[in-house]
């Protein structure tokens, strides 16, 4: 019997196809061939197609046009007829080019042929489709029989935009289970890793570790769009790694000389840049501003994103970067605006031209926006700008989408409403009746949002959305109270995250504050030391000990004690300050912090931190090094800072205007100018408000002719700086220091004062000094609304005498 006549070979016909160089050509050998194709060539069709579409510039568009093409409906008709015949390779060329609803979840892929289908949906944006759900569904049902992680760490960055929690926790312990399976040398698995906490938000710091030790273990091989990466991935999850960040440094470092394409060069610039030394900033920098010209609207983006993580005040070459800005504007997406707008801020820029335009194309992008998380991202820059006012219309726009907007939207649409209010304020404009309206609406829509939540996880992950701390204050008290709701969900899982969150807050809740003690407790092996800190922080930044002090602080040192030697240096800088201020003073920690080779490591590290973050971790070093001079002095660790005191306390002006006039207050209550002095220095550098002194009859002691004048800087009133107050008085005699606290000194919703200030009080006592603090909720009160009031306020502090 005779076979049905087939060609002999296939291969011509697909050679044919190989040899076309657009998709024209491709369907007039479709429509030409259609009789004939085999399932073989149908998928080759499929895959020369989606070969084409990667090279061109714009996706999205030519994904459309392919798709509505009338040859294109044929193509899908054939594979449809020909599903059958396919086997699992073909089949996945021709699924990754049509992405229809079809039948391949049927098929039993093995993981390899399932991750790569994956990888071809997710290069055509297909992330929420039908088919990587079913993918996602089968990586679900799986999971507990995958050993190939390889695969899985692709499948893992590709459904991440599709799981739940619990699914995602699922996934990281399989990962963590598998990690030792894979060979140590194959750093692509660890970036995928790295790039799935990334998408799913969550800092797992045992995995970030683990895939760190990769990449430091095979730093050799990594090129620069590996290190560009890795330093991009590390930096959105907060992962400080002052190893890979040295080491990174002087491989990026060798390559400034060999790169002079501006491709190249800007991501040598993005990825360097902040890490950089002076003298490779100067390089960079110098190298930049002769290719400036030549950037794209994307390279130039990228370019000043660097210039404000490396705090440049580099007026020149953030010009060039600019005007390069503005030629691209038309073409820019609105998050790209908002970047550009809050770039050009941060670095005081100046530019009435770019601003105008800037302003006319947010404005012409909100008129049709309808999706609230691109109308929230063009508010923000509106309000950024010169003259952020929206007219009605635009505020009607924002009206109309509030009810769809999750707490992420509506924070951020208050943040921008609030601007508007305080630019009316400072240029005298009474005109604030709609943006008050408007930030009602946005308030009781924050207010049901947080209510009507019935689930932690959902809760959590609008909680963690947040950016920044400045949180709006009619809405603190609701989510504060929403997370009280679920108190009994914190576990070792999100306690450090929680912890971080309320110290954000300013608000002092004992009730979580008590449960997240009590986590740390019991769970403490379940918790990664590094992350130990966060746990502790806002019992330190709201001045709070739990019922259970001394055994939570001590439980948390020990779970750390084994670590100190590996811990980046200025994260052990900010713990020893964290505790410090809680009045604990563990002696391992101490004397790890306390030594040359440290403080060494420790000056390498501040080399490559951003300048304003060096500074915060040079200050927190000094009040640490103050905290333990004067509150341990049985440790005898000396005090070495004065040189950095000196040098920080150039920049402190005079008095403002208030402070002037309760100087002259108190000089009629002390009864003369020559009794009270201004800002001045104790030893060891604290800064008092106000000093007087009083002698054995509580009458007031004069200083004499080297007072401080109005608007002067302070001075030192001793010879020695670590001098102790007392030493110097007439006997029976005492020195009165008066602080007046503003609002950041107390927690957010009590009067309680925080851990600073708290500790501040305690080291003046040390110094002899009888501390008087004032808040400025007493002072403003309608009780001390007049002058005499304020006077006999005074008095009765300072005396201690009552007005009758």
């Amino acid at each position: 019997e005779k076979t049905p006549f087939r060609p002999i070979s296939c291969e011509p016909l697909i050679i044919q196809m190989n040899k076309c160089t657009d998709e024209e050509q491709i369907f007039d050998f479709i429509e030409r061939n259609k009789a004939i194709l085999s399932e073989q060539q149908v998928g080759c069709a499929f895959n020369m197609l989606w070969k084409l579409q990667k090279q061109k510039t714009s996706v999205v568009k030519n994904v459309e046009y392919v798709r509505d093409h009338p040859q294109f409906l044929t193509l899908h008709n054939l594979a449809m007829n020909k599903f059958r015949l396919m086997n699992d390779d073909t089949l996945v060329n021709a699924e990754a080019g049509e992405s229809l609803e079809s039948r391949s979840w049927r098929l039993q892929f093995d993981i390899k042929l399932l991750s790569e289908f994956s990888t071809c949906l997710a290069q055509q944006r297909l992330y929420f489709s039908p088919l990587m759900g079913k993918i996602a569904d089968i990586v679900h049902r799986n999971l507990e029989t995958t050993q190939d992680l390889s695969s899985l760490s692709v499948l893992m960055v590709n459904i991440s935009s599709l799981i739940s929690r619990h699914f995602q926790e699922q996934l990281v312990n399989k990962t963590e289970l598998l990690f030792d399976t894979m060979d140590s040398s194959e750093v692509d698995f660890a970036k995928r890793i790295v790039q799935f906490l990334r998408n799913v938000r969550y800092r797992y710091q045992p995995l970030l570790e683990r895939c760190n030790n990769v990449f430091l273990s095979n730093v050799d091989h990594l090129d620069l769009d590996s290190i560009s990466k890795i330093l991009s991935l590390h930096k959105f999850l907060q992962f400080n790694s002052f190893k890979f960040i040295i080491v990174a440094k002087k491989k990026l470092t060798e390559m400034i000389p060999l790169l002079n394409h501006p491709a190249s060069f800007v991501k040598l610039f993005v990825a360097l840049g902040p890490i950089a030394g002076p003298e490779e900033k100067k390089q960079l920098k110098s190298t930049m501003l002769l290719m400036a010209e030549e950037l794209t609207g994307a390279q130039a983006l990228a370019v000043l994103g660097a210039l404000e993580d490396m705090e440049s005040r580099n007026s020149h070459l953030i010009k060039r970067v600019a005007s390069v800005l503005y030629k691209h504007l038309d073409n820019y997406k609105p998050l790209e605006l908002l970047k550009i707008t809050q770039a050009l801020t941060f670095l005081h820029f100046q530019s009435k031209e770019f601003f105008v335009k800037l302003r006319e194309l947010l404005l012409s992008y909100l008129k049709i926006s309808f999706i609230p998380t691109e109308m929230s991202l063009l508010v923000c820059a509106i309000s950024m700008l010169p003259s952020p006012h929206l007219d009605e219309v635009g505020i009607s726009r924002i009206e109309a989408v509030l009810p769809q907007c999750d707490l992420n939207k509506l924070t951020s649409f208050s943040a921008s409403v609030l601007r508007w209010i305080q630019y009316d304020h400072m240029h005298l404009d009474s005109n604030t009746g709609k943006q008050l309206k408007l930030l009602q609406k946005l308030d009781h829509y924050g207010h049901q949002r947080l209510q009507h939540i019935n689930s932690f996880d959902l809760l959590w992950k609008e909680l963690k959305s947040l950016k920044g701390d400045v949180f709006p204050e009619s809405l603190i008290e609701e989510m504060i109270a929403a997370l009280q709701r679920f108190r009994d969900e914190i576990n070792y899982i999100n306690v450090a995250e929680i912890a971080y969150f309320i110290s954000k807050t300013n608000y002092l809740s004992t009730l979580l504050l008590d449960r997240i003690a009590s986590v740390a407790v019991q769970q403490i092996e379940k918790i990664h030391p590094f992350t130990v800190f966060a746990i502790i922080m806002p019992f330190s930044v709201l001045n709070y000990d739990p019922p259970q002090r001394d055994e939570f602080l001590e439980t948390c040192m020990q779970h750390l004690n084994s670590y100190l030697g590996i811990f980046d240096p200025h994260m052990l800088v900010f713990l020893g300050f964290s505790l410090a201020t809680l009045e604990y003073f563990p002696e391992d920690l101490l004397k790890a912090i306390f030594n040359i080779k440290f403080l060494a490591r420790l000056d390498s590290q501040l080399e490559v931190l951003p300048s304003s973050l060096s500074t915060r971790v040079q200050f927190h070093l000094m009040e640490l090094n103050r905290a333990v001079c004067l509150e341990c002095p049985e440790f005898q660790i000396p005090w070495f800072h004065d040189r950095f005191c000196q040098q920080y306390n150039k920049g402190i002006g005079g008095m403002n205007r208030a402070q002037q006039q309760i100087y002259k207050m108190l000089a009629e209550v002390l009864g003369g100018i020559n009794c009270v002095k201004a800002s001045v220095l104790t030893p060891y550098y604290h800064t008092v408000d106000f000093e007087c002194t009083l002698d054995k009859k509580k009458k007031p002691l004069p200083y004499g002719s080297h007072n401080i004048t109005l608007g002067q800087q302070p001075e030192m009133p001793w010879e020695s700086n670590t001098e102790i107050v007392g030493s110097r008085l007439p006997p029976g005699a005492e020195r009165i220091a008066l602080e007046f606290l503003d609002s950041k000194a107390f927690c957010r919703n009590i009067p309680h004062i925080k851990g600073k200030s708290a500790m501040k009080k305690r080291h003046l006592e040390i110094l002899g000094y009888r501390v008087i603090q004032i808040s400025q909720f007493e002072w403003n009160s309608m009780a001390l609304s007049t002058k005499d009031a304020r006077m006999d306020y005074l008095r009765e502090r300072i005396f201690g005498e009552v007005k009758l």
